[in-house]
């Protein structure tokens, strides 16, 4: 298929070109049923199927909110997409396949907390929309409910309480912390997160971010034996072990522990033991920068290495690393890395 996009629609109160014309049914059916103004069938990159979730109540203060912003008048060509994927027509099919209409429901069996965690999580969080698997038409794979998603060449990782790739090692105040700053004792947002955590979850009351919490712990995965680890001796492993503590032991040290919010912890971790290493290697080769907090107003980052480390350096020391100090997944290849090379040139 052809490079092709979806474009943010503009959504300020402008009579011509946004949603000046809209009344509040209208709003409501777009968030609920991917049907906007006029009838106009909506893509499923506008999280729908996550909003349908969200609660009369929540959907008129979204709405309050939008008729406060100053008009603009910019038009916007939002779908970009080629025949016959431009057709709106053909989403009734995907909308009858994918899309599941209903605000949330309680689970009376449950606590308020766990409740309003679940409602954020489903619903106005959409965090399904990324950590979710995809079926061939881009719906959600309801029964991998957040076990982790390749998006936009990251890895969204597995968020339900798994202990070997998932949220399992991490404690209720671990989850909030990273919610609210971005970073905590194993990991450092980066990428998309990163922009979620900025715009989105640092500003969040501190009651939702503990509701999430609880809720994300409690799930449960389909989650099989781990992998065994490569043992020490394999060729990889020998060299990538090499090359770990020429180039990356400074800041993550030698034992892979890093420092406390500061560089991620390398060890028993989650992110490092994904399923696929997409993140790693986009890291590795683009660099990153967390987010920007008021907790963390320096954000970290990292450097690229796409100019001073070949594929195959690449792909040992992502070996060596999944592997060591009670890490255990998949080997990288030097092909998996030049793909990726040449994805982040596109």
């Amino acid at each position: 298929m052809p490079r092709s996009y979806l474009v943010g629609a503009n959504i300020t109160p402008d009579i011509a070109t946004g949603i000046g014309k809209w009344r509040y049914s209208d709003f409501k059916r777009a968030m609920s049923e991917g049907i906007g103004h006029n009838g106009k069938r909506l893509y499923g990159a506008m999280p729908f199927t996550a909003y349908t979730k969200v609660t009369d109540e929540d959907n008129r203060a979204i709405w309050a909110y939008l008729q406060t912003l100053t008009p603009v008048r910019q038009w916007v060509e939002t779908n970009q997409l080629p025949f016959p994927f431009n057709i709106r027509a053909s989403l009734i099919v995907w909308n009858w396949l994918n899309a599941d209409k209903g605000e949330y429901q309680p689970d009376l069996s449950k606590s308020a907390e766990w409740n309003r965690g679940a409602y954020i999580v489903q619903g106005l969080g959409h965090c399904g929309t990324c950590h979710t698997p995809k079926n061939i038409l881009g719906g959600d794979k309801n029964e991998r409910f957040l076990q982790g998603a390749e998006v936009e060449n990251w890895w969204a990782p597995n968020i339900t309480g798994a202990n070997h790739d998932g949220l399992g090692r991490w404690s209720i105040q671990d989850i909030k912390d990273y919610l609210r700053d971005g970073i905590n004792r194993y990991d450092s947002a980066s990428g998309p997160m990163a922009e979620e955590v900025k715009n989105a979850s640092q500003h969040w009351k501190d009651a939702d971010l503990q509701a999430v919490a609880v809720y994300l712990k409690s799930l449960k995965d389909n989650e099989k034996q781990p992998p065994t680890a490569l043992k020490p001796d394999n060729p990889q492993m020998v060299t990538g072990k090499a090359i770990y503590f020429d180039r990356c032991s400074a800041c993550h040290t030698s034992t892979g522990k890093g420092e406390k919010n500061i560089f991620p912890q390398l060890a028993n971790s989650a992110p490092i033991n994904a399923q696929q290493p997409v993140s790693l290697m986009r890291v590795v080769l683009a660099g990153s920068r967390g987010a920007d907090t008021p907790t963390h107003p320096t954000a970290p980052a990292m450097p690229s290495f796409a100019a001073t480390m070949n594929d195959r350096q690449i792909a040992d020391v992502l070996t060596y690393i999944r592997n060591s100090w009670g890490n255990a997944a998949s080997a990288v290849s030097a092909s998996d890395v030049q793909k990726m090379r040449e994805k982040l040139k596109e």
